[in-house]
């Protein structure tokens, strides 16, 4: 018995020894000053090596080191979900020929090391996005690197992204070893090795949006009749107009976010001049997320139109999720009254272009119809009783602002920043909801759906850190100062232009 232990366990050393003289063949990447939750932006630099350890000789060819971005979404098909994948960044690490062994052979138990150096851009090329576009604009937008987004996403921020399984949106560097054939052939692939990094590009402060009644996605203003009670007569008719507030500009890190301010314009136009305002309160909020996927190009911005109307070629979809934003009661201030215009009235359109109103939403043959009708009525009503004579309308009207700060719970979720790209898009969507007091035991609520931008700060240059590449603009603009104020050597002409016809002049050198 002891016999036969011992000698298994001398098995066990032995075996132990030779996996120790011969390492597993493997290919790693380490990248500088990386961790798992490490956020990049933009001209963040990638630097870190490649190191390649075999097992036994392996021949090689090449070893190929690139930065892939790529776009993935899933709908809905026939009879499989259908996946589509958008690679919209590949950058190739040059390798020098002088790296390589000679012959190029891994030898077993030796480590090759290969060092990358990339840096992430603040546009792509015009090569990610070659479809056809609405406009201009749409390009742009699809020029600029999306974030990081989806499950991948969520594993290594341990936050929730507010993002459907059926859009991803993922970066990493490949590190790869070819061996290519000795016939022709397709090159086979010995080793691989995938880094994923998140990156959180900058996004400057987009100009406010034209927001008309075709857009579905928002409400920007909204009317409605205010009555003491369900049977009372009418006070008369409040109008909220909301105005798309700044964008929320979040750190290069993703670690913070600034807050903003979203305004409410209210109006009262009351039925006699003795009738007092409501209460306004602002009673809740929360953030919207809308996240758009599509199995083909999108040719125009996921937010504006109908997304699921007109010409559709190819599959798509939305998702949406809200989270409920931290809202103090914010009440109405101060009413100013001001006298109205003969020429402005209840029949005066005061609200945009997307204002609806509850009891003024038919078409205009329906409202024809419905005074027809009225007038049908008064005239029997006049028939059976005396007539009274109605009150005019007040020539006053009110109004006032609400202000109401809007700060993003970035400890509990991950907030990507929104951005538009060829088969996926996120934007944000601000839902309030105001309480109107008319009596001691009558409320209501009007509710809006404001337009709302989630940006990210672009990183300034620090003056102990490597300074990126200047642009063109600089480039030249410095060249011309550089012409300007170089020195100039002044000499006597040179002699074949002695005594001749030309003009006398100096050597400028």
């Amino acid at each position: 018995m002891e016999s036969t232990s011992s000698s298994e366990a001398s098995s066990l050393l032995s075996t132990h020894a030779k996996k120790m003289s011969f390492p597993k063949s493997n290919i790693q990447i380490h990248l500088e000053n990386h961790f798992k939750a490490k956020v990049y932006t933009s001209s963040s630099p990638l630097s870190g090596e490649v190191t390649i350890t075999t097992q036994r000789d392996v021949y090689f060819d090449n070893v190929e080191i690139i930065l892939l971005g790529l776009s993935k979404t899933r709908t809905d098909g026939h009879s499989v979900p259908h996946e589509t994948t958008h690679t919209f960044l590949k950058l190739i690490m040059p390798i020098s020929e002088s790296m390589y062994p000679v012959p190029r052979v891994l030898e077993a138990g030796t480590t090759l090391k290969v060092p990358f150096n990339f840096v992430l851009p603040k546009f792509l090329t015009l090569n990610a996005c070659t479809h056809t576009v609405g406009s201009d604009h749409v390009r742009d937008h699809h020029l600029c690197p999306p974030p990081s987004m989806g499950l991948w996403g969520r594993g290594h921020w341990e936050k929730d992204d507010l993002s459907p399984q059926m859009a991803e949106i993922e970066y990493s560097i490949k590190a790869r070893v070819w061996r290519l054939p000795e016939l022709q052939g397709r090159a086979v692939k010995v080793m691989e090795a995938i880094k994923p990094i998140q990156f959180l590009p900058a996004f400057a402060e987009d100009a406010p949006l034209n927001i008309t009644k075709m857009d579905r996605l928002y409400r920007m203003s909204k009317s409605k009749t205010i009555r003491k009670n369900l049977i009372a007569a009418k006070m008369g008719k409040l109008t909220v107009a909301g105005q798309q507030p700044r964008a929320i500009m979040m750190q290069p890190d993703g670690q913070g976010a600034a807050s903003t301010t979203a305004q409410f314009d209210l109006k009262f136009e009351p039925m006699s001049a003795d009738i007092q305002p409501p209460k306004i309160t602002i009673v809740s909020s929360k953030i919207i997320a809308h996240t758009y996927y599509s199995s083909g190009p999108l040719d125009t911005l996921t937010s504006i139109g109908d997304f699921n109307t007109g010409i559709i070629t190819h599959r798509r979809g939305v998702y949406s999720k809200s989270v409920n934003l931290h809202t103090d009661p914010v009440e109405s201030g101060t009413w100013f009254t001001y006298q109205a215009g003969r020429d402005s009235g209840y029949c005066s359109d005061t609200a945009q272009e997307n204002t609806t109103s509850e009891e003024e939403d038919c078409e205009e043959e329906k409202q024809q119809q419905q005074q027809r009708q009225r007038r049908m009525s008064r005239t029997i009503a006049n028939l059976v009783r005396p007539s009274k004579q109605r009150s005019p309308p007040s020539p006053f009207y009110h109004t006032t602002t609400l202000q109401l700060p809007i700060s993003l719970p970035i400890a509990k979720k991950y907030f990507v920043p929104t951005f538009h790209s060829c088969i996926a898009s996120r934007v944000y969507t601000l839902h309030v909801s105001l309480s109107v007091t008319s009596g001691p035991t009558t409320s209501s609520n009007i509710s809006l759906d404001l337009p709302i931008q989630v940006a990210v700060e672009a990183v300034m240059p620090n003056g102990n850190e490597e300074e990126g590449l200047p642009s063109f603009e600089d480039a030249v603009e410095d060249a011309a100062v550089d012409e300007l104020f170089t020195p100039r050597l002044l000499s006597i002409p040179q002699a074949e232009f002695r005594g001749t016809s030309v003009l006398p002049g100096y050597v400028v050198r």
